[in-house]
């Protein structure tokens, strides 16, 4: 529709009896289109009112021209563009019934489940936004009109059904009105965060065809804005957070651009109007949004290589929905807190799913994280495992820091308490093992009394723990029923920690190509080690490396999946997509896994089922020997080391494994003083000596595991996500760090 004049409220009088007669021509198609979704009809000899009309001007975007109510229009032949318009079945139902299509009175894509939420819970307050100007607050109804008015408004400017729109923005309330308003016009947008590099955006961009960009923030435009307007062919641009004025006006020539405020408006306007004016709806031809139908495109983290756009439909993203329940069970009136980047698959997905159970989600930052867990007392978080493992190391460091007494009372609390959680695992049922075969019941049930009665004799102390240490504790963090763990491996001492004190944390499991939660423990079966049971409607299966032969229970190959929330492929990678995905719907993860046997007694007969991972097959490092080390069983030893921030173990073809270190300064030196490595008053430590402590405790933290590491190179510069060697979701670049350092590790192994 670019440089056409757009009348979306057009109605012919009613005091008029002439016939209309309707040209269909298809040279008049593609004359007056850029894309076959409209028809255009021709109406000869005809009045009409126009309450309000839109023009298009050159570089500035859409200018009202307000008309009187009762002013008319009248010519003896005029073009009218009737429009496809593309609704959510149930979201916008009532407009599907008026043009005799069937309305929906189910799901069938997933801004559908806006409606469910505002007749339910319809003045519960759905979120709180307390971090961006202005801070928001916002009902479950309000919610539902802030979408439609914004799905709306894009309809306004010219945005048509399957065109991609970018959105490259942080979390917050406008991302998820941004997001939700794409999807429900029929338009398929395209995420990423602010924090990606401009080379990567742009390729996104230019990849998956996006037509238009929504961004952030004025700085976020301001970055990206030369190389793109230089590069990449933009329609529009959409500012969700601050004003025109704090762009860069230079490079803007010609694009116009709206502010958030201005899109809802627009919505706003419209649907009014369409509501007020039953007969204006004639310009359209109404669709339902198919369940099939794409939704997003979410581009990989690109650990390795390029980020490829996983193509996810709205029947992947419901089946999420639907099912997430089993996991976590929200009530009305709960509070999550929400921290983790919205346009990655795991926290999409999950926020989806609460809000259709009239939950309250609070956003929040790294930076404020502390603080918010602490004043909001979330019933819920759902997190990566790095939130965690600060969490623990914080509680760890405020131990260490208390009195002598204090500190030796929490240590010997704490390792009752795992001792406990220990024997009680075992006569619950939920040890993990791997091993086939059962004991006899005989032996079962004298392993049963056994850790029973030591159970027993150290319950007075966990009891006690919990009151006089654990509250405490609970009353910092809050996080009452669960934390629930994605998106990285969950390193097990920290998941022992938090059992131990009662702090529930449900490790899962997902890929962004399975939209993304494939499985997770169960808040009644929470198998420590493991990723939990399936979800309903997914299958697992381990097959061989080599032969692709399914392995039986309790052997580690390469993990499978299948399922209704498996990707339709990768976006414009046919060769991609036949590579992950096979003829029978099977993805291969690239992960290294095994399923836990059945057992119908002892210590391990509620583990039957669940799965474990155990590294990623193309992380694994294969030494000189023709060894196979899987890096990640190290790495999450030494990470339990306070004097270790980062790690990555390296070693491909050299004779023993090797690992590239962040130290944590502070702490390093506070060992070293107490060691008497240097001096109370020394405000550094030398490389050597820094060297020296870091091989020490290595060999204490990894003196279990089946490979050790030699030779080790410490790094002053911890790995960023600006710096690019981790991802968006705080993922280390393993093969960019090594790239990084390439020279430094030659000469390490010299």
């Amino acid at each position: 529709m670019s440089g056409a004049v757009t009348i979306p409220l057009l109605t012919a009088s009613s005091s008029t009896n002439r016939m209309a007669t309707i040209a269909l021509s298809a040279n008049l198609l593609s004359n007056t289109c850029d894309r076959p979704h409209a028809l255009q009809f021709l109406f000869s000899n005809c009045r009409f009112s126009a309450p309000n009309i839109l023009h298009r001007r050159h570089g500035q975007g859409l200018s009202r021209i307000p008309l009187s109510r009762r002013s008319r229009v009248f010519c003896e032949s005029e073009t009218v563009e009737v429009q496809i318009r593309r609704c959510s079945p149930f979201l916008e139902s009532a407009l599907l019934s008026g043009d005799g299509v069937l309305a929906s009175g189910e799901w069938k894509a997933v801004p559908d489940i806006w409606r469910s939420s505002a007749e339910r819970y319809g003045d519960r307050v759905a979120l709180v936004d307390p971090y961006h100007d202005p801070p928001t607050n916002m009902t479950y109804k309000q919610l539902e009109q802030e979408i439609l008015n914004f799905s709306e408004g894009l309809r306004v400017i010219g945005v048509k059904p399957d065109e991609k729109l970018a959105l490259f923005a942080d979390n917050s309330c406008r991302w998820l009105v941004a997001d939700q308003g794409i999807m429900a016009s029929g338009a398929i947008n395209v995420v990423r965060g602010s924090r990606s590099s401009v080379e990567e955006l742009l390729q996104i961009y230019n990849h998956s065809e996006s037509v238009a960009l929504a961004v952030d923030t004025p700085e976020l435009f301001n970055q990206i804005a030369k190389t793109f307007c230089s590069r990449a062919d933009i329609r529009f641009v959409i500012l969700l957070w601050g004003e025109k004025s704090c762009m860069a006006s230079e490079v803007l020539e010609g694009i116009p651009v709206f502010i958030y405020e201005e899109i809802i408006d627009l919505g706003q306007e419209n649907r009014r109007a369409l509501l007020d004016f039953p007969d204006t709806r004639q310009r359209y031809i109404y669709e339902p949004i198919t369940s099939d139908a794409i939704a997003t495109l979410v581009y990989t983290s690109g650990t390795t290589g390029n980020p490829k756009g996983v193509m996810l439909t709205h029947a992947n993203l419901l089946h999420q929905i639907r099912n997430l329940w089993d996991i976590v069970p929200a009530e009305a009136g709960d509070i999550f807190l929400s921290m983790l980047p919205s346009w990655h698959a795991y926290e999409r997905a999950c926020e989806y799913f609460i809000f259709t159970n009239g939950i309250e989600q609070v956003y929040t930052t790294v930076r404020n994280l502390k603080e918010d867990l602490n004043r909001y007392q979330p019933h819920y978080i759902i997190a990566v495992p790095l939130v965690y493992e600060t969490l623990y190391r914080g509680i760890q460091k405020q131990i260490s820091t208390s009195s002598t007494v204090r500190k030796l009372v929490a240590l010997t609390f704490i390792k009752i308490s795992l001792a406990y959680m220990e024997l009680k695992r075992v006569y619950e049922g939920k040890y993990l093992t791997m091993n086939q075969k059962q004991h006899s019941y005989l032996v079962a049930m004298l392993d049963w009394l056994w850790a029973r009665s030591i159970a027993a004799i150290l319950w007075p102390v966990h009891m006690l723990a919990k009151k006089l240490v654990y509250s405490k504790i609970h009353s910092a963090i809050g996080i009452s029923k669960a934390g629930v763990s994605g998106g990285g491996s969950l390193p097990l001492h920290v998941d022992r920690f938090f059992e131990a004190i009662g702090v529930k944390v449900q490790n899962g499991y997902g890929l962004t190509e399975c939209s993304p939660v494939v499985a997770a423990r169960r808040p009644n079966c929470n198998v420590l080690g493991s990723i939990g049971h399936p979800l309903p409607h997914t299958e697992f299966k381990i097959v061989d490396s080599e032969t692709n032969e399914v392995l039986p229970p309790g052997s580690k190959g390469i993990v499978k999946i299948r399922g209704p929330q498996v990707m339709k492929g990768y976006y414009k990678n046919p060769l991609a997509t036949k590579q992950a995905l096979d003829e029978d719907g099977w993805l291969s993860t690239g992960d290294i896994g095994w399923i836990a046997p059945h057992h119908s007694a002892g210590r391990s007969r509620h583990c039957g089922g669940v799965v474990v991972l155990d590294g990623r097959a193309k992380d694994t490092i294969v030494l000189l020997t023709g060894e196979n080390v899987e890096p990640s069983e190290l790495e999450e030893a030494a990470m339990r080391s306070s004097l270790i921030q980062q790690i990555v173990v390296i070693g491909q073809d050299q004779r023993r494994l090797g690992a590239i270190i962040v130290p944590n300064k502070e702490d390093i030196l506070v060992a070293a003083k107490k060691l008497a490595v240097v001096d109370a008053g020394a405000s550094e430590l030398s490389k050597e000596k820094m060297t020296g402590l870091l091989y020490e405790e290595l060999r204490t933290w990894t003196s279990e595991c089946s490979f050790q590491i030699g030779p080790i190179l410490i790094v002053d510069e911890p790995f960023t996500i600006d710096g690019g060697l981790m991802t968006p979701t705080m993922k280390i670049r393993r093969d960019k760090v090594v790239a990084q350092y390439h020279e430094q590790i030659a000469n390490l192994y010299k």
